[in-house]
């Protein structure tokens, strides 16, 4: 086989509504996702035996390769291939590590879901039908929105899907401040006990003025820096160049338009909605020259 190099986006949760949790202790959640053009890569090349390695800026954080994601992904297509007469030829993965870990950002789902589908092409499997999709189910909620790749609305535990058709691209701007932050930790934090009702659902999946993100207080909770990012990215200005109109948000001020600013997933990334290109390549000036310790990047979200 020829090497071959798959892009692992970074998943955005522009919004995310908890609506209760469920009698098995698991979340029942309402979110609008869309996909960075920033992200992580996966080479797949021929080796005598699978292997992973990885490199990048944040390689340093990623668990041993047995606990790895990706281990876990391959073995994954290892059983469904075989089940359907198939197998996986010998191959060595190595992760471009460019997104930082546990951040609200999808980077071990991504991951996963690049993994499934090289594995899958590898195998010879041309489908994601019911059985993967349930596959990349186990591997994490965030696992089956990622191999779908593209904006959705995503509810239940993750693994009811829907493409919004009516998404447009838009320019963002992503900020971390180089806080891990643990998922389950978070989801503990907001305190609900199994069987209990929490959030309404989205109302709107175009109005971002309906939107929220039902993790933000406990995640600020464990770490209070979030609230500082969100407090810059609130605070920053357009450049003098070109206005920025934005959606409105809901805690805009009367009347005015106000970027859509918040938090993604269980954070500590937070997201800033911009107008244009340039605007974004300013705000993020902004940012690294107050806070050059904080993890940025300049997207497009579609």
């Amino acid at each position: 086989m020829t090497p071959f190099t798959l892009f692992a986006p970074a998943k955005i949760n522009l919004a995310l509504h908890v609506l209760g949790r469920r009698a098995d202790g698991y979340h029942d959640l309402d979110s609008i996702v869309a996909f960075a053009d920033v992200g992580d890569t996966l080479t797949f090349t021929p080796a005598p035996a699978f292997a992973i390695t990885a490199s990048g800026p944040f390689a340093h954080a990623l668990p041993v390769s047995a606990d790895n994601i990706i281990a876990k992904a391959h073995a994954k297509i290892s059983d469904i291939a075989a089940a359907h007469g198939k197998s996986l030829p010998p191959i060595a993965v190595h992760l471009v590590k460019n997104l930082p870990v546990a951040s609200g950002i999808g980077g071990g789902s991504a991951n996963a879901a690049a993994a499934m589908r090289g594995f899958l092409r590898l195998a010879g499997i041309d489908r994601i039908d019911d059985e993967i999709m349930a596959a990349a189910l186990a591997l994490g909620a965030d696992v089956p929105v990622c191999l779908v790749g593209k904006p959705c609305r995503m509810r239940g535990v993750g693994e009811r899907i829907a493409p919004l058709e009516h998404f447009k691209p838009r320019h963002a701007v992503l900020v971390n401040p180089g806080v891990v932050l643990s998922t389950p930790a978070v989801f503990g934090r907001l305190g609900l006990s199994p069987g209990q009702v929490h959030g309404a659902p989205i109302e709107n999946t175009i109005d971002s003025a309906t939107w929220r993100n039902d993790l933000m207080v406990p995640a600020t909770a464990i770490a209070p820096a979030i609230g500082d990012v969100i407090t810059a990215l609130r605070h920053l200005h357009p450049s003098p160049q070109s206005g920025e109109g934005g959606e409105p948000q809901r805690a805009g001020g009367k009347g005015n338009k106000a970027p859509l600013i918040g938090m993604s997933g269980s954070g500590a990334t937070c997201f800033r909605m911009i107008d244009n290109e340039a605007e974004a390549r300013h705000l993020i000036s902004e940012i690294a020259r107050s806070h050059p310790d904080w993890w940025t990047a300049q997207t497009i979200l579609s």
